[in-house]
């Protein structure tokens, strides 16, 4: 017999070699029905799998990533049959799950277009309604190579023969098709109830440019054909808020060939950006944080000590001064360090927390490049604390804390992830054990929901991940909390304690708005261009009826500009209805419109942009309204 604790803590005791589905049918044949995987022992198995141990078992649906991951992997594999009825000839390469859905890359002389994407997605269909069961089944390497060999899968043999010569490899027969997969994967293709094929694009067999370009289908499918309309709607509603576009469409930023990778910021980007500086500046000061500055050059012995020019070298861009090898930062922490070595340090100075907006280069290949979500330059929000051992959970809630404080501001909800200690840890158990156990009470203690990532932390210390939701739901990696031992060590960083003896300082890393860059973006497609009032790079426009009121008009502008709020005058000989037109096009948060009543009387007609025309104010009245919301920040984006 074995002993299977399940979600709730019970314990239920099996036949040695039971299957995980019938454990699931024991507890309920409605559970059975619906879910797709299990997690054994925190590993996803197939339903199909028997259990030969004592362990955890949790059954997974498609609301869990996990079970998405089999669901998603499963169809793939569909596509991949569906391509080889309509084009036995194909050659497979890789077909696995991603974060939206899935893809397989194929060779193939005939090239696929999007009117053939219907004709692939029929045959999905055809092969779903056949109910086909997944059989998992493995063979010596020896015997796998020339099953591959047999069946004309070139890319298949490579895979093969890139792992070690005692592998037992695994295959998932699929009726008459058959892949190399380590899996796991869904019972049975009919659990797949809706399906869409959404784009073609070219991909490097590896990655590697020196190899065939091949065919890459991407795709979606969902357990459920309301689900599958969602999501096409929010990629129609993503498309509305695409940053790419509304960067151009609204003068925020461009990309230029001469910098592939590195993002050119207009007048009213650079509006938006200093914005988000100042309130970074000021919730850190409130916080307790001091800023430093670290010189974005530095020399080879620095990035050695630190590891990356042995780990990361290839995406450092480098240069030559003085006969001495440099490198251009990638990140900030190497410099954090120099500063805290700068002055000695007691026991009494902890907690030191040191920000930084500092900005780095990563050398990211061509093909990743994705406006400003992924540059070769940045600003990282970095902060570096330096703390006893007694102060790590205080000091991550006070980090959680700001974090929760910034995302709201803004309107994101977020999901919490904690990472823990990988197999390829550096350090002392104890010590991983301490980090761990203070970073989960300190989430406890704060009311937080969170997933445990078992094994993903880095390899130098325990980590906390923040995901901001935006309006549309889709999820953004951004803060992050990791608690680090490595760097300390590598520095010798010392503080003398309260024996008079020399210790190592414990080291938070964090970011809470990630890459800035990266984050405007964010917020780009948050609100659709449509900022909040207290970030909008213009608050007011003045929009005078004729040119005869352009000098009550200008000195409405220096009154408002004198109160400290943005304004720009629309003082062009056009019709007012096309000034109006065009101002709502840009997204402004007020429009005055000025003409003989209101220099009479000494107000302006304002149209706010959710509500339209809110009627004639005075000038102080609706600054006080505009001011209010600046100073407060208020979250009026029409988008949220």
């Amino acid at each position: 017999m074995i002993k299977l604790t399940m979600p709730d803590g019970s314990v239920r005791e099996y036949e040695k070699g039971t299957k995980a589905i019938d454990v699931a049918k024991s507890i309920s044949e409605g559970l059975a029905r619906v879910i797709l995987a299990a997690s054994y022992n925190n590993k996803t198995i197939d339903l199909q799998q028997e259990l030969q141990e004592d362990g955890t078992i949790k059954f997974l649906k498609f609301e869990d990533e996990d079970g998405k991951h089999a669901f998603w992997h499963t169809s793939s594999h569909i596509l991949a049959q569906a391509i080889k009825r309509i084009w036995p000839e194909a050659k497979l390469a890789i077909g696995p799950s991603i974060k939206d859905g899935f893809y397989y890359d194929i060779d193939l002389d005939y090239r696929i277009v999007e009117e053939d994407l219907e004709k692939i997605q029929a045959e999905m269909k055809k092969i779903v309604k056949e109910n086909i069961k997944l059989e998992r089944f493995e063979l010596p390497r020896d015997e796998a190579l020339k099953f591959m060999s047999d069946n004309k899968e070139p890319y298949k043999v490579e895979l093969i023969n890139d792992l070690p010569e005692d592998s037992i490899i695994s295959f998932y027969k699929q009726g008459e098709f058959t892949d190399l997969c380590a899996g796991p994967h869904i019972e049975s293709t009919k659990k797949v109830k809706a399906i869409k094929l959404l784009s073609i694009a070219g991909a490097y067999w590896r990655g590697s440019e020196k190899n065939k370009m091949l065919q890459r289908i991407y795709g979606i499918t969902f357990d459920k054909a309301k689900n599958l309309e969602e999501h096409l709607n929010m990629l129609e509603e993503a498309k509305k808020r695409d940053h790419r576009k509304l960067g151009k469409e609204l003068g925020l930023f461009f990309m230029s060939e001469e910098g592939p990778g590195f993002p050119f910021f207009l007048p009213k980007g650079v509006e938006v950006k200093n914005e988000l500086v100042k309130f970074w500046r000021e919730v850190h000061k409130e916080a307790g944080y001091v800023e430093v500055e670290t010189p974005i050059i530095l020399n080879k012995h620095l990035w050695e000590t630190s590891g990356h020019w042995s780990h990361y070298k290839e995406n450092m861009y480098t240069t030559m001064i003085d006969d001495e090898d440099y490198a251009i930062k990638p990140m900030n922490c190497p410099g954090g360090m120099l500063v805290y070595k700068n002055s000695p340090h007691s026991y009494k100075d902890f907690p030191i927390r040191v920000g930084e907006l500092g900005r780095v280069h990563r050398h990211e290949l061509s093909g990743a490049l994705h406006g400003l979500m992924r540059v070769r330059t940045f600003t990282q929000d970095d902060a570096h604390i330096f703390m006893l051992p007694n102060q790590i959970k205080d000091e991550i809630k006070n980090v959680a804390n700001l974090i929760d404080r910034i995302y709201k501001t803004f309107g994101f909800s977020y999901s919490v992830e904690l990472s823990t200690r990988p197999e390829d840890f550096l350090g002392d158990i104890k010590d991983w054990d301490i980090a761990e156990n203070a970073l989960e009470s300190a989430l406890k203690e704060l009311g937080l929901d969170y997933k445990i990532n078992e094994g993903d932390g880095a390899f130098y210390g325990p980590k906390i991940d923040f995901k901001i939701r935006d309006c549309i739901g889709r999820e953004w990696q951004c803060g992050t909390i990791q608690l680090d031992y490595q760097l300390p060590q590598r520095f010798e960083l010392e503080y003398i304690g309260a024996d008079g003896q020399k210790h190592r300082p414990i080291m938070i890393h964090r970011v809470a708005l990630g890459s800035l860059e990266r984050f405007f973006g964010v917020l780009i497609e948050q609100y659709a261009g449509a900022f909040p009032t207290w970030i909008a790079p213009v608050q007011v426009k003045i929009l005078p009826i004729s040119d005869k009121f352009n000098d009550y008009a200008m000195s409405v502008k220096k009154d408002l500009e004198a109160k400290g709020i943005k304004v720009v005058l629309d003082d062009r000989s056009e019709k007012i209805g096309y000034k109006i037109r065009e101002a709502q096009l840009e997204k402004t948060p007020y429009m005055f419109v000025v003409g003989e009543k209101e220099k009479e009387s000494n107000t302006v007609a304002v149209r706010e942009r959710s509500k339209g025309d809110i009627g004639s104010m005075s000038i102080d009245e609706i600054a006080s309204t505009i001011i209010n919301k600046i100073v407060n920040r208020e979250n009026d984006s029409p988008q949220v």
